[in-house]
């Protein structure tokens, strides 16, 4: 059980080391070198785990994706209206970005670099089927603009970053009262105006 245990520690280490590297330095500034030391662990321990620095990266991002979207959809309930449903998700994905922010910068780095291949990218897109169902419950009930879901993704989840970035390098507090805005915010540019 010992071993299994410190076999668990050695993987949590490299992975938490990868974020750290990558957020810091970027993709191309973390050789294995670098994120094994990081770790504490011989270069040759990586190769028990992970393939590659691509199988590493590509891994971390999945793993980080499904905390990040259990997170997200912890509170979500199918049955709830389109509008209430949506303003839990978002403030669900705000908590996320504001109390695990290595996580989330290294979602946002992923997100904005061709690095992640593409079939971990639609893996990625998978971990967020709640919130694309809802925006399709919401355009099919006339609630959310019939506009495409990278859209409404741009428009919605993608400023969260450009804010728990700025929060970060100590530009600015994202306190309630601008969280409740950027929400507002958030909404009004989706929903559908009657």
């Amino acid at each position: 059980m010992a071993k299994l245990q410190k076999s668990i520690d050695k993987r949590n280490a490299l992975i938490k080391a990868t974020i750290d590297l990558v957020n810091n330095d970027g993709f191309h500034a973390a050789p294995m070198s670098k994120i094994a030391k990081m770790a504490n662990v011989s270069p040759a321990t990586i190769y028990l785990y992970f393939e590659n620095k691509q199988d590493l990266v590509n891994k971390t991002y999945i793993e980080v994706k499904a905390e990040y979207t259990k997170y997200a959809f912890a509170n979500y309930n199918e049955d709830t209206c389109v509008q209430k449903s949506f303003e839990i998700i978002w403030k669900r994905i705000a908590d996320f970005k504001l109390k695990e922010c290595e996580n989330a910068m290294f979602l946002a780095q992923c997100d904005n670099t061709p690095i992640i291949d593409e079939s971990c990218r639609q893996e990625g897109i998978k971990h967020l089927q709640p919130l694309l169902d809802l925006w399709a419950r919401g355009k099919k009930e006339g609630v959310i603009k019939p506009i495409s879901d990278y859209l409404l993704y741009a428009y919605t989840i993608n400023p969260l970053s450009f804010l728990m970035i700025n929060q970060k390098r100590g530009s600015f507090t994202l306190d309630e009262t601008l969280l409740e805005e950027a929400y507002q915010a958030a909404w009004s540019s989706i929903k559908v105006c009657k």
